[in-house]
C-alpha cells in the first residue's frame, strides 16, 4: 500500500481516529464503569444499605478498599512516569514507532479485556491488569502524541489534535450509553443481574480499542527515522533532557515559581478527577435510588460542563490574565473541597460534579497554555521542556493518591482525605502569588 503524504485528509483523519478508539479507557475504566464495580465487589452492606465493611485482604495484609486502589494507582502513575523520558527518547529517535504504538495498545487493550476476571479470589491478576491498562494507554500516547509532526503541517496541527478530542469524546460517550443499556436493562440480554454485562463492558473497552486502532495503524507512517537501533544512549537521552530542562529553570525564575505552583494543585485536581468515584460510592447515601446510573449521569454531566469551562476560562484569562484567572479558579477550588467534605446525599454530589466540571476543564486547558507561554520562544527543547511538564504532573499524581489512600487509611474515611487536598490546593495558591508579573500572564 502507498505511503499516504504528509498533511493529506486521510492521513490526519486515520491519526485522529486513534482518540475514538482509546477514549473509552480512561471514561469507562477510570472513571465510570470499573471504579462502580470495584466499590460493589469490596463493600459489605446489610440488608438496608448499610456499609458493614470496606476492608481488603491483599498480600497477606488487610487494606480499606479505597487506600489500595490508590496505592495501585499511584504504582501505576510511578511506573508511567520512569518509563515516559524512555519512550519519547525512543520515539525521537526509532523508526518504526508505529510497532512501540501498537505494543502498549495491545497491551492495554488486552489487560481491559482481563479485568473481566477480576474478583476478591483473584485479586492479584485483577489489580495487574489494572496496572497494565494504564500503563498500555498512557504508553501509546507517547508514541501517538509523537506522531503529530510527521503527519500534520504545524498550520494544520490545531485543527487535527482538536479533532481527535472531539471524536474521543463522542466515541467513549457512545460505548459507556450501551455499557449503561446493558447494565440498568440486563433483563433485557437474558442475564439474571448486572454482574455480567457490568464485566462483558471490560471486554468490549478491549475489543473496542483493538479493533478501531487498526484503521489508524493501516495508515501511519512507520517514522522518520527507519533503521535507527535502540541503544543506551537512545534510552538515557530522554533522563538528560530531564535534566538538562531543570537545570534552565533554576535561570527562569518565572517558570520556575509556576511550575512549583502547578506541581502542587495539579496534584490535587488530578488525584480528585481519578478517586471521585470511588468516593461517591463510599461515602453517599443513595437510598433507593441506583448508584451506578447516577454515578455515570454525574460523570457525563463533568464533561460535557467541563467543555463550557474550558471555553469561559480562556475567556477570561484574556481579560484578566493567566495567573489570576487561575488563582479565582484554584480559590473555587478550595470551596468545593469544603463543601465536598459535609455532602451525603446524591443531589449533593450531583451539584459537587457540576461544579467540579465547571473548574476541571478550565484548570486543565489554562495551565497547559500558560507553560506553553512561559517555554522559551527560541529554545530548541520544546519537546523536553513539554516532556517535564508531564513527567511533573505524573509524579505529582503519585504523591496525591498514594497520600490520598494514607490519609483514607488512617482515618477510616475518604472525607478527610479531601480535606488533605484542599491543602495542596492552599499551598498552590500561595505559590501562584509569588509568580512574578509578566505581561505575558498578567493584563
Amino acid at each position: 500500500m502507498a505511503l499516504l503524504e504528509k498533511g493529506s485528509k486521510k492521513l490526519l483523519n486515520a491519526w485522529a481516529f486513534y482518540d475514538w478508539a482509546n477514549s473509552v479507557y480512561p471514561l469507562v475504566i477510570s472513571s465510570a464503569i470499573f471504579p462502580i464495580f470495584y466499590g460493589a465487589l469490596t463493600i459489605v452492606k446489610d440488608a438496608d444499605g448499610n456499609k458493614i465493611s470496606d476492608t481488603v485482604t491483599f498480600l497477606g495484609y488487610e487494606f480499606n478498599n479505597d487506600s489500595l486502589i490508590s496505592y495501585v494507582t499511584a504504582l501505576s502513575f510511578l511506573i508511567v512516569s520512569i518509563i515516559s523520558p524512555i519512550l519519547s527518547g525512543i520515539s525521537d529517535y526509532v523508526g518504526n514507532k508505529e510497532n512501540f504504538m501498537k505494543f502498549f495498545c495491545y497491551l492495554g487493550a488486552l489487560s481491559c479485556i482481563g479485568l473481566y476476571w477480576f474478583t476478591l479470589d483473584n485479586l492479584f491478576v485483577g489489580l495487574l491488569c489494572y496496572i497494565l491498562a494504564l500503563i498500555g494507554f498512557w504508553g501509546s500516547l507517547v508514541f501517538y502524541n509523537s506522531y503529530l509532526p510527521d503527519i500534520a503541517f504545524p498550520e494544520q496541527q490545531d485543527k487535527v489534535s482538536a479533532k481527535g478530542f472531539s471524536l474521543g469524546y463522542i466515541g467513549s460517550v457512545v460505548l459507556l450509553v450501551v455499557n449503561l443499556v446493558m447494565i440498568l436493562k440486563y433483563d433485557w440480554f437474558g442475564f439474571d443481574d448486572a454482574g455480567a454485562p457490568t464485566r462483558i463492558s471490560f471486554i468490549m473497552v478491549g475489543i473496542w480499542w483493538i479493533s478501531f486502532a487498526q484503521y489508524t495503524f493501516k495508515h501511519l507512517p512507520t517514522g522518520t527515522h527507519e533503521g535507527h537501533k535502540i541503544t543506551k544512549s537512545v534510552i538515557v537521552h530522554g533522563y538528560n533532557e530531564l535534566l538538562k530542562i531543570w537545570k534552565a529553570l533554576k535561570t527562569n525564575k518565572i517558570l520556575s515559581r509556576y511550575l512549583s505552583a502547578f506541581f502542587v494543585y495539579s496534584m490535587a485536581v488530578q488525584t480528585i478527577m481519578l478517586a471521585a468515584t470511588y468516593f461517591a460510592v463510599e461515602e453517599l447515601n443513595w437510598g433507593e435510588q441506583d448508584s451506578t446510573t447516577g454515578l455515570i449521569v454525574s460523570i457525563l454531566l463533568i464533561q460535557l460542563v467541563a467543555v463550557f469551562g474550558a471555553n469561559y476560562t480562556a475567556k477570561l484569562s484574556g481579560k484578566i490574565g493567566n495567573i489570576k484567572t487561575l488563582i479565582l479558579i484554584i480559590s473555587f477550588w478550595i470551596v468545593i473541597c469544603a463543601y465536598a467534605f459535609f455532602i451525603q446525599t446524591p443531589l449533593q454530589f450531583y451539584i459537587t460534579a457540576g461544579c467540579v466540571g465547571l473548574v476541571m476543564g478550565g484548570i486543565q486547558s489554562l495551565s497547559r497554555s500558560t507553560y506553553s507561554k512561559l517555554v522559551p520562544e527560541k529554545t530548541e527543547d520544546s519537546a523536553s521542556y513539554f516532556s517535564f511538564y508531564d513527567v511533573s504532573e505524573k509524579i505529582g499524581i503519585v504523591i496525591g493518591m498514594f497520600m490520598y489512600g494514607f490519609v483514607a487509611e488512617v482515618t477510616g474515611s475518604m472525607r478527610y482525605s479531601i480535606l488533605f487536598l484542599a491543602t495542596f490546593f492552599i499551598i498552590g495558591l500561595i505559590l501562584l502569588f509569588r509568580v512574578p508579573k509578566s505581561d505575558i500572564l498578567n493584563k
